[in-house]
C-alpha cells in the first residue's frame, strides 16, 4: 500500500535559483512519514509515554534525479520495503506529476528514551506489516 502526501513548494525551500535545496527534500519526506504512521493509527505520543520507545531514522539513502523548483505541487509516496523485529525499512519518492525528482530508503529503528535500540513494538509490526 502506498501512502501519498503532497507538497508545495515555497520560497524558503528554494535556493537563490529557485529550486529546492537538497536537504528540504529530507524534511519532505519526514513529513510524509509523520502522516503515515498517523493514518495508520499508531500515537508515537502514547508509543514514547506508554511504551517508552521512540522511532529514530538510522540510515537514508538517497537519489536527486530532477530538481523541483518554487510553487511545484510536489507528491511524496511511500511504501514499507522490509519489516524485521528491529527495523522498518521504508521507500519514499518525491514526484512532480509523473517526474521521479528524489527517491530515498529509510531505515527506522525504535529506541528507548535513553537512546539504547529496542525491538518494533508487536503491534507496530502487525499494523505495518
Amino acid at each position: 500500500m502506498t501512502h501519498t502526501f503532497p507538497i508545495r513548494v515555497y520560497y524558503e525551500d528554494t535556493d537563490m535559483a529557485g529550486i529546492v535545496y537538497y536537504a528540504n527534500y529530507l524534511r519532505y519526506i519526514e513529513r510524509a512519514r509523520s502522516d503515515w504512521v498517523r493514518e495508520m493509527g499508531i500515537d508515537q505520543n502514547a508509543m514514547r509515554e506508554e511504551d517508552g520507545v521512540v522511532f529514530a531514522v538510522r540510515r537514508v539513502e538517497a537519489d536527486y534525479h530532477l530538481p523541483a523548483k518554487f510553487d511545484d505541487e510536489l507528491e511524496v509516496r511511500t511504501t514499507v520495503a522490509s519489516v524485521s523485529g528491529a527495523r522498518l525499512i521504508m521507500d519514499q519518492t518525491v514526484f512532480r506529476a509523473d517526474e521521479l525528482l528524489f527517491a530515498a530508503q529509510v531505515t527506522i529503528a525504535c529506541l528507548t528514551e535513553t537512546g539504547q535500540p529496542v525491538r518494533l513494538p508487536a503491534n507496530i509490526r502487525q499494523i505495518v506489516h
